[in-house]
């Protein structure tokens, strides 16, 4: 499975409720992680936050 966007893509992050509470917003695509099942998952990084997060494909856009 390839994933749909590289590193330093800018990307809409929309928060799932099912799982930890997230800030939904814009971040950046820092790393490419190896896919969850059917879902490519990525490290990303908002510039308004100290952390980076986990994200799958199927909660990113491009922003």
């Amino acid at each position: 499975m390839k994933h749909k966007f590289p590193v330093g893509t800018r990307v809409f992050f929309t928060a799932s409720n099912i799982a930890r509470p997230a800030a939904s917003g814009t971040y950046e695509v820092i790393r490419l992680l190896p896919t969850d099942g059917d879902d490519c998952q990525y490290r990303i990084k908002s510039s308004t936050e100290a952390f980076e997060r986990v994200a799958k494909e199927s909660q990113l856009a491009l922003g």
